[in-house]
């Protein structure tokens, strides 16, 4: 098998200057050829400006194309057909719109209560109890094979993409080519790119019809094509596996990739619970249902679930409401690792099977950290000793282990929930 001269990577990283010379040379006589005849214009900073964003636009667009080239012979090299390479990426452009989105970092982070507000509106209970007894026969057939309740797995169809209303209009191709020329994930985004080749050159869907997000994600309940190749399944046995028009496919392969994930049939995903006065929120290991309640943890509507390993959370700190999850939620964590995620398609599942929602109040008067004041808190608690890696903004673990610490010193609940409070001590 032949391999590439020069790798996608390396002509990401230091371009062509071939190419750079050849494209910048018709814009250096045009700008000649401006001074010449008129330089009273060629003066004007607005077109030295003009004339370098073209330069830089021609430069940019020509690489990819060189890159594309080499990526698409790379792909024959691992047996993409000549077919699929022709439909996929004749006429594929680079898209400008997904660099900036794959750059953009909003500066303020919604709170979780703000995100379930939104995730698990009325309207969204409503539309999937719509969606639940329109696909009902699908949906419990689905239940029945792979042991993920109905309601779970239209949840998961509802946070995912608002039950198919909006999973995307971008081109996959264009989309994950894009990011694997220019975006920060640059070596995902090539392994992501050539899944899709082998989806298309299987059958499942054509290259015209592969939609999704703009980061890569496909379909109803968006998939990358990494996962679609691991757990998508053809539900309705047309011989094809397509989580972008048909339901049964769809249902299937969530099912699927939550029972592969663990999903444990017949065990709830968690409960809300009330926590004793003295709870120690410290605590980070996963326990049984009998050890937290030897502790004092309560259910707030009946029994605790019976849990051989299960964890309590505190997503908005002691003031907020907590939660005791099981393996079910950790399976939900592997769709997509985000508390504020597993919680949404938990509590929607709930209010889609008529089951009653949140009891404890969510404390609204915090004002959420920006990320700024975020990178500053991590700043602040490593220079007082409490090492929580690099600032980067996000409330990761070690952010959160290093906030406790601190104010478990500082003689205050130690439950890892950053505020602006807690910053101000900090500065």
């Amino acid at each position: 098998m032949s391999t590439m001269t020069s790798s996608p990577e390396s002509l990401t990283r230091n371009g062509s200057l071939r190419a750079r010379r050849h494209l910048l040379w018709p814009l250096l006589a045009a700008a000649a050829a401006t001074t010449f005849y008129a330089p009273a214009v060629m003066a004007s900073p607005q077109l030295m400006t003009e004339v370098d964003a073209r330069a830089a636009e021609e430069v940019r667009y020509g690489n990819f194309n060189e890159w594309l080239r080499e990526f698409r012979r790379y792909a024959a090299n691992q047996g993409i057909s000549e077919a699929t390479l022709a439909s996929a990426f004749d006429g594929l452009r680079y898209r400008e719109r997904v660099i900036e989105l794959d750059r953009y970092q909003p500066e303020f982070v919604r709170a979780i209560w703000q995100y379930l507000d939104s995730a698990v509106s009325s309207t969204r209970v409503a539309n999937g109890q719509e969606k639940l007894a329109q696909h009902r026969d699908t949906a419990q057939a689905m239940q029945q094979r792979y042991g993920v309740p109905a309601e779970i797995i239209v949840a998961i169809w509802g946070v995912e993409s608002n039950y198919g209303s909006n999973f995307g209009d971008f081109s996959t191709l264009e989309s994950l080519a894009t990011l694997a020329y220019d975006g920060r994930r640059r070596e995902f985004a090539r392994g992501e790119l050539l899944a899709a080749l082998r989806i298309i050159d299987q059958g499942d869907i054509a290259a015209e019809q592969m939609k999704g997000s703009w980061a890569g994600a496909m379909g109803h309940t968006q998939f990358i094509p990494s996962s679609f190749e691991a757990y998508a399944v053809d539900g309705d046995d047309d011989g094809r596996r397509d989580i972008w028009g048909s339901i049964p496919d769809v249902m299937a392969s969530t099912a699927n990739y939550l029972a592969r994930a663990g999903w444990q049939a017949g065990q709830p995903w968690g409960a809300e619970v009330r926590l004793p006065d003295d709870f120690d929120y410290a605590q980070t290991d996963r326990k049984s249902s009998a050890d937290w309640a030897a502790q004092g943890v309560r259910a707030v509507r009946g029994e605790l679930p019976t849990f051989d390993s299960a964890a309590v959370i505190v997503p908005a700190g002691a003031s907020g409401p907590a939660f005791i999850v099981g393996p079910n939620f950790r399976a939900i964590l592997r769709y997509n690792n985000a508390t504020s995620y597993a919680l949404a398609v938990a509590t929607l599942a709930d209010a889609i099977a008529g089951r009653d929602g949140i009891a404890q109040s969510w404390p609204r008067d915090e004002a959420p950290l920006t990320r700024d004041d975020v990178r500053t808190l991590q700043q602040r608690l490593n220079e007082a000793g409490y090492g929580v890696g690099t600032a980067d903004g996000i409330m990761g673990p070690n952010t959160q282990a290093g906030l406790r610490a601190f104010q478990r010193d500082q003689g205050l609940v130690p439950d890892g929930f950053a505020t602006q409070s807690l910053l101000e001590r900090l500065r």
